[in-house]
C-alpha cells in the first residue's frame, strides 16, 4: 500500500482517530498539522481538488480518500 497522508489539526478527534488507525495497523503514514505548516483552507482545496469543509483530509499516494470514515472503509475494503 502507498503511503497514507493525513492533513489534520490539533484538537480534532477524527484527525486523532485517523492517526491512531494508521499506527494500530502499522501503516506507512505521514501526519501534517495544517496549522503548524501554515496550510490554509484554500491551499487544502487546491490539493484535494474540491471544496474542503473539514479535516482530516486523507490521501493514499496521490489518491484522495476523504475523511476518517472513508479511510476506515478504504482500509477495510483493502483487507488491511
Amino acid at each position: 500500500m502507498k503511503r497514507i497522508t493525513i492533513f489534520g489539526r490539533e484538537g480534532c478527534g477524527f484527525c486523532k482517530r485517523a492517526k491512531d488507525i494508521c499506527e494500530q495497523k502499522a501503516l506507512d503514514f505521514r501526519y501534517i498539522d495544517i496549522h503548524e505548516e501554515g496550510i490554509s483552507k484554500a491551499d487544502l482545496e487546491q490539493t484535494v481538488g474540491k471544496p474542503v469543509e473539514t479535516v482530516p483530509q486523507v490521501f493514499c499516494g496521490q489518491e484522495h480518500i476523504g475523511g476518517y470514515t472513508e479511510l476506515a472503509q478504504y482500509l477495510e475494503s483493502a483487507g488491511v
